[in-house]
């Protein structure tokens, strides 16, 4: 396995504005040892002149990081009603993945309407050897296990999977273990890791379809009493995925990006092996 950070740990709370340019976040993550930046439109999305882009892709490469997915825009990480209009005209994600030189787009999916656009999607991604996926998310067709699997069945595309993210799914009252990851397995193309504990005096509430508001506090990746990443690994190494783990928490009310790389690359590289 191979990981990765996303330029999440350097965001706001707005999600648009970045605290660190691409340039050292690409320095921190390469003196570290990270092998890929997961990209987000704090950086650079499809709003990006093409200047911007091309210089973000020779940063990347200068210090051989690879880009192991792209997040186009605002809604999607917003996780708003736009979230996916981009499924409806994808072709500037496409465009702005190749520059980038990856091959994996986050993308987002409300109701059952979004099914037939992902897979008008999906088609013309594969065109261009493209990959979409989407997120284990609160308020999206990907609260629940069940429903994940329901939804990537019937889009049935062979470049359309998910991203397994287990702090979600915890959120949502779902197993995230080793059978989960065994139904995800077909599908899975990214892992997305973050932490926190639930509990009813939590400082942060966060709405879900399936049960309302749930309250937590986010804490380290490393810090007990979270998420249980001694299982995920379990169920990781159990389905044999060698794909990209990546650094996915905004850290922002716990420590410093530059902290938050460090220590979170030093508690999961043994875990990767």
């Amino acid at each position: 396995m191979k990981l990765s950070l996303s330029v999440r740990v350097a965001e706001n709370a707005s999600k648009r504005d970045a605290t660190h340019t691409f340039a050292q976040l690409t320095e921190l993550a390469a003196h570290l040892g990270y092998e890929a930046m997961c990209m987000r439109a704090s950086q650079v999305g499809i709003h990006s002149p093409l200047e911007q882009i091309t210089t973000a892709r020779k940063q990347a490469d200068s210090l051989d990081l690879k880009i192991s997915m792209v997040t186009g825009d605002f809604p999607v990480p917003l996780n708003n009603d736009a979230g996916p209009d981009g499924l409806r005209n994808i072709t500037p994600y496409l465009d702005l993945t190749q520059l980038l030189g990856a091959d994996l787009i986050r993308i987002a999916m409300k109701v059952d309407e979004d099914i037939v656009w992902a897979q008008r999607a999906a088609d013309e991604a594969a065109e261009r050897g493209i990959r979409l996926a989407h997120q284990s998310h609160t308020q999206s067709l990907f609260e629940t296990v069940d429903g994940s699997v329901d939804v990537l069945e019937r889009v049935g595309r062979k470049n359309f999977g998910i991203i397994y993210e287990p702090a979600n799914l915890d959120l949502c009252g779902q197993d995230y273990g080793v059978e989960t990851l065994k139904r995800f397995s077909p599908f899975l193309f990214n892992v997305y890791l973050q932490n926190h504990i639930r509990r009813p005096e939590g400082k942060t509430r966060l709405l879900t379809w399936i049960h309302g508001e749930v309250p937590h506090d986010p804490i380290r990746l490393q810090d007990e009493g979270g998420i249980d990443f001694s299982l995920v690994f379990q169920g990781l190494e159990t389905i044999g995925y060698d794909g990209y783990v990546t650094v996915h928490q905004a850290f922002r009310e716990i420590m410093e990006p530059e902290d938050a790389a460090s220590q979170s690359y030093a508690y999961l590289k043994p875990l990767c092996g």
